[in-house]
Parts: C-alpha cells; structure tokens; sequence
C-alpha cells in the first residue's frame, strides 16, 4: 500500500477560510483507502486546540533548525472521518487568533515547511507521495530536493503540487531563502528560486514538484496565457508536459438537502415542494415578500474584483425592475458593501445584503433561492455552483476555468443543461443571459423543472477528481 500525505495550511472540520479548507477535507476522504494510506498534516492552530486538544495524542517533540529558524515543536495525531491528521504545534508561529493576515506570515510558512520535513525524518514516517496544496506548502519540494537529498528516504518522496489560486503566490524578499531557510546562494543565483529578483513562493513549487495540478482542466489551460497567468504563465507552459487540470467536487455529506439542516428537506423526487417551502421560510427570514412567484436569486460569494462583483453592481437596477428578489451574502471590498446595502436600503422587501459569511446561513439559501448568480472575472474552479446544483439552484456563470467545466449551458432546442452561462466579461452579457433565464422561470416551467433535475442528478462528489488523482499519483510513482 502506498503513502500518501496532504500538506496544506488549513482544512475542515478544524479550520476554514475558504475553499482550500473544503478541498481538504473532501479529497482525502475519496482517495481508495485499499490502495493508499492517507494523512494530512496540518498547523496546530489555536482554534484547534480549544476545540480539539483534549482528543489529540502527542506523537514527537522534534527540533526545526535553518537558517535564523531555531525552534521547537510537538507533533500530534488525531483520526477522524477515517484520516488521520497530524498536527505541527509551535505557540509562536499558530497559536493565533486567525490563520493568515500577520506581518510574519513568510516565516510561518518557512517554518511549516522545514517542520514537516524534519517530522518526517525525527518520526521515520517516509510517505511515497506528499500532495502540497497552495503556496503556503509549496517550499516543500525545494527543500527536499535541494537541502535534504542526502537523506536517501526523503530523496525518494514524489512531490504533487496543486494551485487553487494562481493569484495568490507568496512573493518576498530573496533574503528569506538565505535567512530562513539556509539554502545555499546558488540556487538564488542560478534562477532555480528565483522569479524576477525576488522569492516567489508558488514558482517554486511549480518548478520542483514532480507533477502539477490545478483544479480545473480549462483553468490548466487559461494560466498558461499572459491574461491569466498573474505572471507565471511562461513558468507554466514550461511545464505544460507535467500540469494537468482536476475538477473539484465537494463533499456529499456536508451538503446534502435530504439531511441538511434547512428549513424543510427534500430530494430530487421531492424538491418542488421543498425546495417552495424552503423559498417561502427563506423569504420570511430575510424579510422579502413573501412571493411564492418571484425568481429568488441569490449571489453567495466574497465580495471581490475576481468574483465579478462590478458585474452585479452594474446591474443591480436592471435586476430589480423585473419580478425578482436578490439576496447577497458575504463580505469584502469596501466598495461593493456600500453598494449591495445602498440596494437594500433603496429595495426594501424585493433586496437583502448579509455583510458576512455564515456558513449555516448559506445553507439555506441555496436550498431556498431560484438561481444563484456567479460571473466571475476568473474562476479555477469555484464550489459554489456545484453546491447550488447540489439543492437544485441553477447557476448563471461566466465561462472560465471550473465554472465553463462543470455548468452546461442551457440549450432551448435540445431541452439539455443544467444552468446558464456567458462568455464577455460585461455586464450586458451578463444580463442578456440572465434575461433568457428569467423568461424561462416565468414563461417555461417545464424546461426550469427539467434543469433543476439535471443540476441535482449532476455528480458533484470528489469521487471522479480522486480516481483522477489516483492515476496521476501512479503515473508519478512510475
């Protein structure tokens, strides 16, 4: 049986900032457990350790030195869903209030890095496989490869590294590879961790690992152009041999309408019903009219320039002049919290906004709203419309990366899709969609009851993403 450890910052059920969380919690869970043995490693944050400490077993003290890094740290395991977790404790580096957001953050990931190397050497735990997800892991192959390789059982780990987010890379100074790491100069010197006269963190995980993956098949495509590439295009198309591109999904279990904790359950024998008294619960909470008749739409999303919110808030009147409500849920840019409360002010009772994320509050919304609205600038592969076709909430996307692999468009001759989508990133190409779409709830039901089944019967579980896993993690290992 192979070995396969997942290194990443942050996972459920033990601490989540975005979807990265979720993808570390579902993935591992579908990996073949009669083919692989799986862990994940993850730092012991504070969080944790008030909701978990009593329940976690103390394996290793190890010593972490490199560089200026000098500390000590404890290593603990807990098992649960069938996993096992092992967790990286050091008070100065985790045990914090939030995850990320420190004016030493570079050195917490530097630390990270070198502690899960030295865990596995002070525990003589050697996986075949370390999957790094994101660039908060991505030292990790470097180090391997370049400060560790005398060591013959670390010399014959297989790296896998996946980008959730070309946009987020962890760019430094390059004195963090000298001081913090203890990486001799050379490899500064010739281009091997360097990326334009600074440490890029994210390039060097695309450079060392093995193999590449990002999570998408047409995000694999998209930053390998200048448009998309946030600068590593030329990086990527290098390795364009080695990059492939797995769709999420997203975990069965935690968004399940039949079992979920809505207002009412239902299943795609039963949704019409319950997806119309989910409608009308949703609605008197919000606070909307109560109008069994209004497409009830829905945008559940951070409020950022990626997530298209210049779209929506283009849009917002022209929204709201048709027989539709519009919920907003989520928190972000000062700038479109002004709008989307600037909209319910002036819409009372047909708009709602929720400047937050709530998490039991989502929930109900996708099983309670019509259509959940997502024009993304750019999208690797987003979990929100795959959450939505979940409860039967179609989406309306814009084609790029995920959102272009997983939503078939709704097609008016062969009666065929499962949402709607368009292409431009404008919002008058937005709206000429969502327009169709709303003559579709109003003036075609049998073909809105028809998408609805198509999104819900729609496999959105990590299943197929891990069997894909699997043939690549083979393919690594020769």
């Amino acid at each position: 049986m192979k070995r396969v450890l997942f290194a990443a910052f942050e996972s459920l059920p033990f601490v989540k900032t975005g979807g990265l969380a979720d993808v570390i919690y579902a993935l591992p869970r579908a990996i073949d457990k009669e083919k692989y043995e799986v862990k994940v490693v993850l730092p012991l944050f504070k969080k944790i350790k008030k909701n978990y400490g009593e329940k976690l077993k103390h394996l290793n003290h190890i010593v972490v030195k490199t560089g200026s890094i000098d500390e000590k740290a404890e290593v603990y395991s807990f098992k649960t869903g069938g996993i096992d977790y092992l967790f990286i404790e050091n008070d100065k580096f985790f045990n914090r209030d939030d995850v990320y957001g420190y004016d030493d953050d570079v050195l917490r990931f530097c630390f990270y890095n070198v502690a899960i190397v030295e865990m596995l050497i002070q525990t003589g735990y050697y996986p075949d496989i370390v999957h790094c997800h994101d660039y908060h892991t991505a030292l990790f192959a470097a180090l391997c490869k370049l400060k560790y390789s005398e060591n013959e059982n670390i010399k014959k780990i297989k790296h896998v590294f996946t980008i959730h987010n070309l946009i987020y890379q962890g760019r430094y100074g390059k004195q963090i590879l000298t001081d913090y790491l203890g990486f001799d100069h050379k490899y500064y010197e010739d281009g091997t961790l360097r990326y334009n006269d600074e440490c890029n963190l994210m390039k060097i995980g695309i450079v060392m690992s093995d193999i590449v993956t990002t999570v998408s098949k047409t995000y694999a495509k998209e930053i390998q152009m200048p448009e998309y590439g946030e600068g590593l295009d030329f990086v990527l198309k290098y390795r364009q041999e080695d990059l492939y591109g797995v769709v999420n999904g997203i975990d069965e279990k935690l968004f399940d309408p039949k079992k979920d904790q809505i207002y009412k359950n239902y299943s795609l024998k039963t949704h019409v019903k319950g997806k119309a008294f989910n409608k009308e619960a949703l609605q008197e909470e919000m606070g909307l009219e109560k109008d069994p008749d209004a497409m009830l739409v829905a945008v559940i999303s951070r409020l950022t320039y990626q997530k298209g919110m210049d779209l929506v808030v283009q849009s917002i009147e022209d929204i709201l002049k048709k027989h539709v409500q519009l919920i907003v849920l989520g928190s972000g840019e000062s700038k479109y919290e002004y709008a989307f409360k600037t909209m319910e002010q002036k819409h009372p009772g047909q708009a709602v906004f929720h400047c937050e994320y709530n998490e039991n509050l989502a929930h109900k919304i996708y099983a309670g709203s019509d259509m959940l609205l997502m024009p993304s600038r750019f999208e690797p592969c987003g979990l929100s419309q795959l959450i939505a076709m979940r409860y039967g909430t179609l989406p309306l996307v814009r084609e790029t990366g995920g959102l272009k692999d997983t939503v078939e468009p709704y097609n008016k001759y062969t009666k065929e899709g499962r949402g709607f989508s368009f292409a431009p990133f404008s919002a008058w190409d937005m709206m000429y969609v969502f327009n169709i779409a709303n003559r579709v709830y109003e003036n075609k039901p049998s073909d809105w009851r028809m998408l609805v089944k198509n999104a819900m019967a729609y496999n959105v579980s990590f299943g197929t993403s891990a069997k894909e896993y699997e043939e690549l993690y083979e393919k690594v290992l020769g």
